[in-house]
């Protein structure tokens, strides 16, 4: 993709232009965007291989953008392209998820309602939630079974979607994340974090879960498994390696 040449926007010329967006001014948005695209650019990369032209996803991306420019507040108190980023990946995710519509399998389903009630039904009897381990030996199902039915059920819901509107202008789930300690790199990395947990394989997955999700050590692990303590460790090493290359394939 051939980006045309802007320049890098300062912190305070991004503030002095959105106020002028804000006052209707045309230029003023329309500069925004050409000197955001490289940011739009970048974020559309990490969507490569997935079934989609670029140049569409890029589309899709300054849509976002244009959003991120027309909802910004300035009493938001953070970085202009700290509120972008979160926008123009949600329009990009929200275009991915509607074009592909998930077609859950009516085993998963039951599967899922079945959770429910074991999870309500142990909560009472332990007064604490349930481990997923707890959950799969009440129902003996595998642990991957519980995993992966609960994920396929969960409704994605887009950080765009109106959680309340009254005659002013509408909140988002945005708005609701949107606090001074969690808009930040950490936030992001948690996100990025989720994204690239839900691309290893089930059974590393499943070990990085109960190692560092559950505070398990390898021989608990390895018993619950029913494979040896040595082989736990080598996939650790392994799962380790894998989230390491994502995350900088990510960033």
């Amino acid at each position: 993709m051939n980006l045309p040449r802007f320049p890098l926007l300062s912190e305070t010329d991004t503030k002095i232009l959105l106020q002028k967006s804000k006052q209707g001014d045309d230029r003023a948005r329309e500069r925004l965007i050409n000197c955001n695209l490289k940011l739009v650019f970048n974020l559309v990369q990490r969507f490569q291989n997935r079934g989609y032209e670029l140049e569409d996803l890029f589309q899709i991306g300054t849509i976002g953008l244009m959003k991120a420019i027309d909802k910004f507040d300035p009493s938001f108190d953070v970085k202009f392209s700290t509120y972008a980023v979160p926008m123009i990946i949600g329009e990009i995710r929200r275009f991915i998820r509607d074009d592909n519509p998930v077609k859950v399998s009516r085993s998963y389903k039951e599967l899922a309602g079945k959770i429910y009630k074991s999870r309500e039904k142990l909560t009472k009897e332990l007064g604490r939630e349930p481990t997923i381990g707890e959950l799969a030996d009440d129902l003996d199902v595998s642990f991957d079974e519980i995993v992966n039915s609960l994920e396929a059920v969960q409704a994605p819901t887009s950080i765009h979607e109106t959680v309340f509107q009254d005659e002013g202008d509408p909140i988002f789930v945005m708005d609701q994340l949107a606090t001074e300690s969690e808009v930040d790199e950490v936030w992001f990395d948690k996100l990025m974090l989720k994204d690239v947990l839900s691309k290893l394989p089930a059974r590393l997955k499943q070990i990085i879960l109960m190692r560092f999700f559950q505070d398990r050590t390898q021989m608990e692990v390895a018993e619950k498994l029913g494979i040896s303590q040595v082989q736990v460790s080598r996939l650790e090493r392994q799962a380790l390696k894998q989230i390491r290359l994502l995350l900088s394939e990510n960033k």
